[in-house]
């Protein structure tokens, strides 16, 4: 997500604590949180199924999804 929009839905926070956001600030608001909370999901999964464990005896084993069967 670009800098630009983080610190949009920054200034938007920083009003709302100030005075009532008029409807097209709160959907602007909306719109721009949906949107950081999907590149974090996806960033955060990125992650993840990258991550690599290593047990004592030495395997390494990748993560796997809650409810995925082991390969």
């Amino acid at each position: 997500m670009e800098q630009a929009k983080i610190d949009r839905i920054n200034e938007l926070a920083h009003l709302a604590k100030e005075r009532a956001l008029m409807d097209e600030e709160l959907a602007e608001r909306d719109a721009l949180r949906k949107e950081y909370i999907a590149a974090w999901r996806e960033s955060t999964i990125a992650v993840l199924e990258n991550t690599v464990i290593q047990t004592p005896d030495g395997k390494k084993h990748r993560l796997q999804r809650k409810g995925a069967r082991p390969e």
